[in-house]
């Protein structure tokens, strides 16, 4: 029996990992630091960072667990999702002005908010279904890298559908009066709409969570991402199972549209884009195909993009940091991609 290992041979790619491991940790204690030590915030303000930061990584946390969803089912990255969150909000935008018009959202502001909600989670489903069932059944056999090219293409797709069904300029909804104001919570002063958005979200994952883990259609869906062909023996529909699976991704995406709309009020044909990939970076940083690790990735990677660009770039007196901000949630998706590609929760083969 050997009683010592021959030490494992250093590479130069282990060298430049581990250098830029330590680049990237010196910047950050050193950022952070100086910030600190230069008093340039006070407690308050933070607290309003991060509170700001849980709300946005909410909404991120429900967009990531559409890619996560699909990916557990069919291995394949949905990079149209973003158009799905994005057709919901964009449709029910003209209901918000319609019943604004009709002074229902002044009169019945809840009837109102819930009928505009129905209308993004409807539309997101549609969508979303018509994508499985027009873009991706037909290339179910077809190599990984082809349903990929589709679903940009997908992406571009709906893109400019919607901006030829509803215009290329911005569109505001209206304003909630019962989403105004401030809540004393603990001494920490949380705005009305950044605590509805977080609240709203942790219980539709909560609900999406009870559904995988304890009805029958979960655990089909389980099985079906374990192996389609000995699920499809044991009598489970596979198609149907998939399409449900796009339906629940889509109707996640269509409510994290209306609380996105909470915290930014405007939308238009792009806006699916970037908490889109934002979103596909949490899922990644989750571990993708994990439900679990993308509502986490989601909720560290709103807290990283709301917090760090002014604790860490603000100490090397970098004007305006928070314009920075998607240079962090990028740089985060790259740095997991080298160091940990699997995510810090890992890729679970089942969802």
């Amino acid at each position: 029996m050997r009683l010592f290992r021959r030490p494992e041979r250093i590479t130069l790619g282990t060298v430049v990992l581990t250098l830029l491991a330590l680049a990237v940790a010196a910047v950050v204690i050193t950022g952070s630091y100086l910030t600190i030590s230069q008093g340039r915030y006070t407690l308050e303000v933070w607290e309003s960072f991060i509170v700001a930061g849980v709300a946005l990584g909410a909404v991120y946390a429900l967009i990531a667990i559409g890619y996560t969803l699909v990916y557990g089912i069919l291995f394949m990255i949905n990079f149209a999702h973003g158009e799905v969150f994005m057709s919901g909000a964009f449709t029910a935008v003209f209901a918000a002005q319609a019943l604004a018009d009709e002074g229902l959202v002044e009169s019945n502001p809840i009837l109102s908010f819930s009928i505009v909600l129905v209308v993004a989670m409807v539309v997101s489903m549609l969508v979303a279904i018509l994508l499985e069932r027009i873009a991706y059944r037909p290339l179910r056999g077809a190599p990984r890298l082809v349903p990929l090219i589709t679903a940009i293409g997908a992406s571009l797709v709906l893109q400019y559908t919607f901006r030829g069904l509803y215009g290329a300029g911005v569109k505001a909804y209206p304003t909630w009066a019962m989403f105004q104001g401030n809540l004393d919570v603990f001494g920490i002063v949380i705005p009305v709409a950044r605590a509805v958005v977080t609240v709203a979200a942790v219980v539709l994952m909560l609900g999406l969570w009870f559904f995988v883990e304890k009805t029958r259609t979960g655990r089909a869906m389980r099985a079906v991402s374990e192996n389609k062909d000995v699920a499809a023996m044991m009598g489970i529909n596979v198609d149907r199972i998939i399409v449900i699976t796009f339906a629940i991704g889509g109707v996640l995406a269509g409510a994290a549209g209306i609380l996105y709309t909470l915290i930014f009020n405007q939308v238009n044909y792009t806006m699916g884009f970037l908490p889109g990939i934002k979103a596909f970076t949490a899922a990644v940083l989750g571990g993708i195909g994990n439900i679990v690790g993308a509502m986490l990735g989601g909720l560290a990677l709103g807290l990283l993009e709301a917090v760090a660009p002014f604790l860490i770039l603000e100490g090397f007196g970098i004007p305006s940091p928070n314009q920075l901000k998607d240079v962090i949630a990028f740089s985060v998706l790259v740095l997991v991609l080298i160091f940990r590609p699997a995510g810090f929760l890992g890729r679970k083969d089942n969802v």
